[in-house]
């Protein structure tokens, strides 16, 4: 099979007690109209969607972002995605696509359209972008204040903030300002100055011995890759930690990385246009973790 690779889903019910659901899924062509006009997921980005990564035929944590893509749609009052429909359909779609290199695989659940019968989802594998030299030389940070303080997301649960929403306007317009100002990612910091996350990635950065990333809450997705890395490392003797960070723990920090599912592991070099120390042998050790997952 070619890519790219597109297979629409009739969404089931959470409590389904069936387990076969390959009637329930439709390939088309990845160029043939599929979205009504008023599917809600163009006009407000009223939906939800994960990226997992497919290395060498193996897709990669699966079971996280099934998990997330759960959480997410009980946050954005949507109903609550099938695990085992999910899971079919990414395994359905495995065995369809190229079985070596790097693909990913992006799946999401809409609303559908206003008033409609029922929800829009649909999975779209891809080859992936090469990241390999991004992955060999980091990438320059700067940090954007997301415009809010700590525990807000708590305080104001309508702002969706624990959710992998489809509406990343905020997300592209930081990566964007980054461009302009020579650099080439951003690490949003709370308002207070607390660290949260990259745009598209978790933060970890390693200060006194132990690998540290903020603690998931409702305002910081629990970074798939991130929980990886941090396995990866309590295997191999290294103490983590998740907690609140600081922005002034972060650039006192002795190396940190920006980490997401298809990129993988990529080491800051710059932060705020002040270099910054970074450990290339590490982050090459990561990321041949990483790429070489068989599990799920």
């Amino acid at each position: 099979m070619t890519l790219p690779f597109t297979l629409l889903i009739d969404p089931e019910p959470a409590d389904s007690t069936r387990t076969d659901f390959v009637d329930t899924f439709h390939e088309i062509d990845s160029g043939a109209p599929a979205l009504r006009v008023a599917e809600l997921s163009t006009q407000r980005g009223d939906g939800i969607f994960e990226t997992l990564s497919v290395v060498n035929g193996h897709p990669q944590e699966v079971e996280p972002h099934i998990s997330r893509l759960v959480n997410s749609a009980q946050i954005c009052d949507l109903p609550v995605p099938n695990p085992a429909q999910w899971r079919a359909a990414i395994a359905y779609a495995v065995d369809r696509i190229p079985g070596e290199g790097e693909l990913a695989l992006k799946f999401v659940l809409s609303r559908g359209v206003e008033h409609g019968p029922a929800p829009t989802a649909w999975l779209h594998a891809t080859r992936a972008a090469d990241f390999s030299a991004v992955r060999e030389h980091g990438v320059k940070v700067i940090t954007l204040d997301r415009g809010y303080p700590r525990g807000v997301a708590e305080e104001a649960p309508w702002l969706l903030m624990g959710a992998k929403t489809l509406s990343y306007a905020i997300n592209m317009a930081a990566l964007r300002e980054a461009k302009r100002r020579g650099a080439d990612d951003t690490i949003f910091l709370t308002h207070d100055g607390y660290v949260m996350e990259g745009p598209t990635s978790s933060v970890i950065l390693r200060t006194d011995g132990r690998y540290v990333t903020p603690a998931p809450s409702g305002a910081i997705l629990h970074g798939t890759t991130q929980q990886s890395v941090f396995e990866y490392l309590t295997e191999h003797g290294e103490s983590v930690e998740y907690r609140d960070v600081t922005v002034d723990e972060l650039r006192s920090a002795d190396a940190a990385w920006l980490v997401s599912s298809v990129r993988l592991a990529v080491a800051v070099t710059a932060l705020d246009g002040v270099e910054f120390p970074h450990d290339d042998e590490l982050t090459r050790t990561l990321n041949a973790s990483l790429l070489a997952r068989t599990g799920s």
